[in-house]
């Protein structure tokens, strides 16, 4: 029986902020930065990268803001975003 990657993934215990990682991967791997500019994902984050439009740039913000969460003690009790 062989599994593919998607459903490795999906049987895996939910990491804090996974939902907003794979939202902003898929978003960026869509990006016209990659597709038809030709450039890796992780450079099409920076700041001044063309192509990347809005929507991803509002994901990434709120990946960012998920993740510094994590950090912040007051999360335990309002809970952690991104869910």
């Amino acid at each position: 029986m062989e599994l593919d990657e998607e459903n490795i993934e999906d049987q895996k215990p939910r990491a804090p902020c996974s939902g907003l990682r794979k939202e902003l991967k898929e978003c960026i791997l869509e990006s016209d930065c990659v597709k038809k500019h030709g450039i890796k994902p992780e450079s099409c984050l920076h700041a001044n990268a063309e192509g990347v439009d809005e929507k991803c740039r509002g994901v990434q913000h709120a990946f960012f803001e998920c993740k510094r969460s994590l950090l912040d003690f007051r999360t335990r009790f309002r809970g952690r975003k991104g869910y």
